[in-house]
């Protein structure tokens, strides 16, 4: 997955603004470059987990031939699924899962289905 500059910023702004507590929203791919990314609420309001929330409409996109991928921070540990988002990965096993650290800068991305953990290539990109 292609992340240009413009999107993994979004990505860094909304974890900064979301300190103490993860955040959380969507990316929007096609053809395997993130397109936009959109801010979704963490109704968990927690450090330790997320729960998303966006407008119901942005599923849509799906039905545009856009691709969501889930997005979420850490604060300190690393960009790696934990325990609790492999227990909880529900509608998006199978498809990217983006991590950002905000300690480190490190981002990631990630699939997660039946319990196994397989990593993604990511590919920074300046902004077009």
């Amino acid at each position: 997955m292609v992340i240009p500059a413009h999107v993994r910023s979004e990505l860094e702004a909304h974890a900064q603004d979301e300190i103490p507590n993860e955040a959380c929203g969507l990316v929007v791919v096609t053809e395997g470059v993130a397109y936009r990314y959109i801010r979704g609420r963490n109704s968990a309001a927690s450090p330790y987990r997320f729960e998303l929330a966006v407008d119901p409409d942005t599923w849509f996109l799906e039905d545009d031939g856009y691709e969501l991928a889930v997005f979420h921070s850490h604060l300190s540990s690393p960009p790696r699924p934990s325990r609790t988002d492999v227990e909880n990965i529900g509608l998006w096993a199978g498809r990217p899962y983006l991590i950002y650290t905000v300690r480190t800068g490190e981002l990631a991305a990630w699939t997660i289905a039946d319990g196994s953990i397989e990593p993604l290539p990511l590919v920074s990109a300046p902004i077009p």
